[in-house]
């Protein structure tokens, strides 16, 4: 399993490596930027956007050659009773119809209702397809079965709630890389300690080799964007491994687990959502771009972008260490964890901002 795992992570780093200059050039001979001075823009130069297709084409060039070669070596068995030939017969064709779609908006701006619609029908073909969460564990009480019905419905919206959830929070030089790269590391901590079968580790693998591969061209100073075409294959294939990852267990905290380690970019569009929604007062306000995602609002604290974005790093983290403990080990040395890290921000809290007001001063 663990060479497995090796392979699936150098391939998809070396692929995702090699191919970003490419995509760079690419975007730039089909216009394909984010040019400097456009709303919400913090970019000071012209930045090509198409940088998530080297992640996508990094993950399904390890997907696909480890998929053939361990069914050669019959470590896997996608016709079994699982049915994962199916699911990620699904999982690909999402993958596709949110590419293209994506990739016209990264080269001409598309309405907000277009994505949305792309995202739940890429949703709705993964539930088709098999994909689905059957079951909720409520922690200390049972295990709820759910109806075909309300198991599709919940499905989809986490499915879009996801997708989207990352590609709002894509706002900053490596954020949504960097987030989703910390997210693919908790789940393949806690898909280990589950047992969880080989396809969902070797994915959620893949997936954190080639952001690994892209980073170095996306941290600031950014050389490129992932773009809506990276962010949407980011959250979409973050909430179709999640619940592949967790399809076969019934431990609440397992079940749960996603849910924490996903909990940062979860709380900044559900805050989005509300924020909108009582600014504009209808629901068509929800899908207008703002400036009051939590990067933005650190910014204007006076935090530099680089600040910024480690700061969020170090959120994610800790949620994501919080979902790993408290599987390993339980609710009261997980809340303990979380205490002891809190007070430690709390105690440092004014030196960090002096230090910043002063790195402020002297530019």
């Amino acid at each position: 399993m663990w060479g497995d795992i090796v392979i699936a992570f150098l391939l998809a780093f070396i692929t995702a490596f090699v191919i970003t200059p490419y995509t760079i050039r690419f975007a730039k001979k089909i216009g394909a930027v984010d040019n400097p001075g456009e709303e919400r823009r913090i970019n000071k130069v012209v930045i090509p956007r198409l940088g998530g297709l080297a992640v996508i084409a990094g993950f399904l060039v390890s997907i696909i050659y480890l998929l053939l070669i361990m069914s050669i070596e019959k470590n896997v068995n996608l016709f079994g009773a699982d049915k994962y030939y199916l699911k990620l017969l699904g999982f690909f064709l999402g993958i596709l119809i949110l590419g293209i779609v994506c990739f016209i908006d990264d080269l001409k701006d598309i309405k907000p209702i277009t994505k949305l619609i792309t995202q739940i029908i890429a949703a709705e073909v993964a539930v088709l397809c098999g994909i689905k969460i059957n079951v909720i564990n409520i922690p200390w009480i049972n295990t709820i079965g759910l109806s075909d019905a309300f198991s599709n419905i919940l499905t989809i919206g986490w499915i879009v709630g996801i997708t989207n959830a990352i590609n709002l929070i894509d706002g900053l030089d490596g954020l949504s890389s960097g987030i989703t790269l910390i997210s693919c590391l908790s789940l393949l901590i806690i898909f280990t300690l589950n047992g969880s079968s080989l396809i969902p580790i070797i994915l959620i693998t893949a997936l954190a080799g080639a952001i690994v591969g892209f980073l170095p061209f996306n941290f600031n100073p950014a050389k490129t964007f992932i773009g809506d075409v990276g962010s949407n294959f980011l959250g979409y294939s973050l909430a179709i491994i999640s619940i592949l990852g967790v399809a076969k267990t019934y431990t609440a905290v397992v079940i749960i687990a996603p849910l924490i380690i996903l909990a940062l970019p979860i709380f900044d569009t559900l805050f989005a959502i509300v924020r909108r929604t009582i600014k504009g007062k209808s629901f068509k306000a929800i899908l207008s771009p703002d400036r009051g995602h939590l990067h933005y609002r650190l910014m204007d604290k006076g935090y530099s972008q680089k600040q910024s974005v480690l700061i969020l790093y170090g959120i994610s983290a800790t949620f994501g260490m919080f979902a790993i403990i408290l599987m390993e080990s339980g609710i009261w040395k997980a809340l303990s964890f979380c205490f002891i890290i809190i007070a430690i921000v709390a105690i440092g809290y004014k030196d960090i901002i002096k230090r910043t007001e002063e790195d402020e001063e002297n530019k």
